[in-house]
């Protein structure tokens, strides 16, 4: 990839904003870092959510979203809407990657490989084209990872310990989509005769 080419292919530090000392709360260690991020996700999900639904351009977008064609006769610039549109994913997934590197205080050319599939997995999972599906969805995810890995160890002796965390992602998309395509909070689309 192009990013391999500048940065090469061994792992490049990231900066610590905040100190790398854990404190113990409920019998899970916590960092200031995992906090910072934790309301960094929370604050970007609020935005995005007020973006969607509060703005003349989230109307916009919901509305291209919906019959681009339509929106268009309603004096709607769809490809205006669509470009804008790229550039917030654009935007969340940057401030995603950061968030990423500061987690685990490193940064490499493929970081962002894993994460994407898993998003797209969780989107599914939610309903894809529902902003609320899809963050009910990672956090059903994250859940389904960690208790799966941790409780399956226990179950087989260690025999499928946590490094079988990320498969418990791609099971979930295959059950889903093979259960209710349209996920958890997606609207079923009736067949047109």
């Amino acid at each position: 990839t192009f990013a391999m080419m500048i940065w090469g292919r061994n792992p490049i530090p990231f900066p610590q904003v905040l100190p790398a000392k854990s404190y113990h709360i409920g019998g899970a260690l916590i960092s200031p870092t995992q906090v910072m991020l934790l309301v960094l996700a929370f604050t970007a999900m609020i935005v995005l959510i007020l973006l969607v639904e509060k703005t003349r351009m989230g109307r916009a977008m919901r509305a291209v979203a919906e019959n681009p064609r339509v929106a268009g006769l309603m004096g709607v610039d769809a490809n205006r809407v669509i470009v804008f549109t790229f550039a917030v994913g654009a935007a969340l997934a940057a401030v995603a990657g950061v968030m990423w590197g500061a987690n685990y205080a490193s940064a490499q050319f493929a970081m962002g490989f894993l994460p994407g599939l898993k998003a797209f997995c969780a989107a599914v999972l939610g309903g894809i084209g529902n902003i609320y599906g899809a963050m009910i969805g990672g956090l059903l995810l994250g859940l389904i990872e960690s208790l799966g890995a941790g409780y399956i160890g226990d179950w087989t002796g260690d025999f499928f310990g946590s490094q079988y965390q990320d498969v418990f992602a791609f099971i979930v998309l295959i059950i889903v989509l093979t259960l209710r395509p349209s996920g958890l909070m997606g609207e079923r689309v009736a067949d047109r005769a």
